[in-house]
């Protein structure tokens, strides 16, 4: 997995090291990861990236993969999403890009919404994928979200129940994890990659970071959010979601970034939640559209 990919650790403000890979030459583009996955969830995504004019940075947010995993505060802020979205604007600035079109997946599009809003000058265009924003799926919970996304108010428990009860057995929650979100279609994810998946959430580290990512979002985050309920994303916005999956079903996913952008446009694709992985060629496809649009 990305062959001809630099690999790298890059160290950013308050000590925190992000591993990150780059290739290709011409326009930058930053792409993140979701939950429960790392950096490698664009594996077969980020080489045709490569292929189609781009240099391509993906990188592990802080708490996840090979970055580095910070002990948390009382308020969850050390994994807020201004805090990871600060962390991969200093990682580009670093590498040398001071503006870029950004990708997220899932908990990385969340990172993505925070980026554009706190760094606007800094993106170009943004992709999210298979996601509402945060503030709404919160507002809007049912039971059926609650019953498909139950992990959202599982993993926010008080520190140590969820660590501990998915530190019993951490491969079984991630495979768990990729069964029950890409809709039945396990050739989506390689022996290799979910190996390194279960690899990295195995570390009790990284177990108790993503908890309190999920923490922050019910918490800090979401005052960051009403503080911006009047700012909108000022970049073109492109919205991807998965056919199959719940987002799609339970949200008019274009609708509610039109709530938070000006330029929204949005793709629904043949797929459950792991766009990346499920439908490779045609997140390349839409994502190399919308970027060279810029």
């Amino acid at each position: 997995m990305f062959e001809g990919f630099t690999d790298q650790r890059i160290k950013v403000s308050d000590g925190v090291e992000l591993r990150a890979r780059m290739a290709g030459s011409g326009p930058p583009v930053l792409l993140l990861h979701g939950y429960p996955q790392t950096h490698i969830c664009w594996h077969k995504v980020a080489p045709q990236l490569v292929a189609a004019g781009f240099t391509v940075i993906v990188s592990d947010l802080r708490g996840y993969g090979d970055s580095d995993k910070p002990v948390s505060c009382d308020n969850h802020e050390t994994y807020s999403k201004r805090a990871m979205a600060a962390d991969q604007v200093e990682m580009m600035s670093l590498l040398g890009f001071n503006r870029f079109c950004l990708a997220g997946h899932d908990r990385g599009a969340r990172v993505a919404h925070r980026l554009g809003l706190d760094h606007p000058d800094a993106v170009e265009r943004l992709a999210v994928l298979d996601i509402a924003p945060t503030a709404t799926m919160y507002a809007r919970t049912d039971r059926e979200f609650a019953t498909g996304y139950y992990h959202w108010f599982f993993l926010i428990q008080p520190s140590p129940l969820p660590e501990k009860l998915i530190g019993a057995d951490p491969g079984f929650y991630l495979r768990s994890k990729l069964a029950a979100w890409n809709k039945g279609n396990s050739a989506a994810f390689t022996d290799d990659a979910v190996a390194e998946y279960i690899r990295c959430f195995s570390d009790a580290a990284c177990i108790a970071a993503t908890c309190e990512d999920y923490r922050a979002a019910a918490s800090i985050d979401l005052v960051h959010d009403e503080e911006d309920r009047e700012k909108q994303l000022e970049m073109p916005v492109l919205a991807l979601w998965g056919a199959k999956g719940l987002v799609g079903k339970l949200y008019d996913v274009p609708g509610t970034w039109r709530e938070k952008a000006t330029d929204v446009e949005g793709i629904s694709l043949p797929a459950g939640h792991f766009l990346p992985e499920e439908v490779p060629d045609e997140t390349a496809d839409a994502l190399i559209r919308f970027f060279k649009l810029g």
